[in-house]
């Protein structure tokens, strides 16, 4: 009775109350249903209190020869590598010659692509950047490559330019860079092209990008222009570096370079599978071993021992020596004349060997330009003004996420273990 009563005065007062169940005081369906109460408040408490998912990074740098793969998650230090995977594929095989893109190369990258994308798959990866160099920047047929990715790989390739290339891999290679010299010149040989960069190193230890330039000699260009299965000719070899000391010329005499080289301010960093290959050999490596090539100190007579060697060996000759596999056999002596091109232009004691790059660069970009949660609150006038003026940063993200919404059907393949990348660095 009592009960109706409370329900018709609710009722009356404009709103209705819950009729309470009536229990025994100390009853032990009380003492229950209080227990359920606390779980429901605790397990509430619990959820708000669950952190975010991680971001997980990912990163495709496809050039001339390689195809590359890097998936990372930020930490205090930098970042941890999750996945890793690299294979030689040739993109620009025979380019220099057609001007395109073959069907086999393209057939050999869209394989090594669907393996990047599966390990992409699998590690939950939230932020991408994929970019293409100077294959896709020299081909005549790279956009209907760049559609066939989109459509068969489910991922958009970003070519970008040599300027963007050059900033990328001195963000890659920014932790190898020592305070105590000035100045450095970082040097990328790659399939296609090769890219030197004039960098001044700041008091709090960020490089800032002077100048640089890019040449169109790369080890698959190179390679194929002058053969080097057979043992090229001491003329052929001369004729390489002559080639290359011409392209560089104007660029070291525009920056006044040799001033700070003679006065002993001058790193000279190297990063490319040439320079990589060669520390794995002095080294005496059986296999290669990138905790042991990456941010290793050579001397550059040595380096130039090694090549004046491999410049007279054909490739079976190459091939039989210690720490070079049969994907470098081929190309090394095009990589060993622009490195001794480097070395005659700066003659500096010691290179710094960075088995790192444009990858690493990409991952710490994205993770620099991302910041979680920075979109969850409102924005002042002020912090509205600070994000116009970031506006490449806001496309990149935007490319990031429109990548990683395209990788929702990826072809499965069989990866390998993230530790072992295919390809000698």
């Amino acid at each position: 009775m009592n009960s109706e009563n409370n329900n018709q005065a609710g009722k009356e007062n404009g709103r209705h109350q819950k009729t309470p169940s009536v229990l025994p005081a100390g009853s032990s369906d009380v003492k229950a249903h209080q227990n359920k109460k606390n779980r429901k408040k605790k397990n509430r408490k619990n959820q708000k209190r669950r952190p975010a998912a991680p971001n997980i990074y990912g990163a495709i740098d496809l050039g001339t020869n390689n195809c590359r793969l890097l998936v990372a998650q930020k930490t205090s230090s930098g970042f941890k590598v999750l996945d890793s995977f690299s294979r030689v594929v040739r993109l620009g095989e025979g380019l220099g010659k057609t001007g395109v893109l073959s069907k086999e190369a393209i057939d050999r990258t869209i394989e090594a692509l669907d393996i990047c994308v599966s390990k992409i798959k699998r590690r939950g990866v939230t932020h991408m950047r994929n970019v293409a160099t100077q294959a896709c920047r020299e081909a005549s047929n790279c956009d209907a490559f760049i559609e066939r990715v989109e459509k068969e790989v489910r991922i958009k390739l970003h070519i970008i330019d040599p300027m963007e290339e050059a900033r990328l891999a001195v963000l890659g290679c920014k932790a190898l860079l020592e305070k105590k010299y000035s100045r450095a010149i970082v040097f990328d040989i790659g399939g296609g092209s090769t890219e030197l960069i004039w960098v001044k190193l700041c008091q709090d230890g960020l490089p800032e990008i002077i100048d640089w330039t890019s040449i169109p000699f790369g080890v698959v260009n190179l390679s194929e222009k002058y053969g080097t299965y057979e043992r090229i000719s001491d003329g052929k070899y001369k004729e390489m570096k002559q080639s290359i000391l011409n392209s560089v010329a104007a660029f070291v005499e525009k920056n006044d370079m040799q001033v700070h080289t003679d006065q002993g301010q001058v790193q000279l960093l190297g990063t490319s599978g040439t320079i990589t290959t060669l520390t794995a050999m002095h080294l005496g490596l059986e296999t290669y071993d990138r905790n042991q090539v990456d941010g290793a100190r050579v001397r550059s007579l040595h380096i130039r021992a090694l090549c004046q060697k491999l410049s007279v060996l054909n490739y079976d000759e190459r091939l039989a020596l210690r720490g070079i596999g049969a994907d470098r056999a081929d190309l090394v002596v095009a990589g060993c004349a622009i490195l001794e091109s480097i070395m005659d232009l700066w003659p500096i004691d010691e290179i710094r060997v960075a088995d790192r790059g444009i990858r690493e660069g990409m991952l710490l970009d994205m993770m620099e330009s991302h910041r979680p949660g920075q979109n969850n609150k409102p924005q002042n006038n002020k912090q509205r003004t600070r994000n116009k003026k970031r506006s490449r940063n806001k496309k990149a993200r935007k490319d990031q996420k429109h990548d990683a919404a395209l990788n929702n059907n990826p072809h499965v393949d069989n990866p390998r273990p993230h530790k072992k990348e295919e390809a000698a660095q």
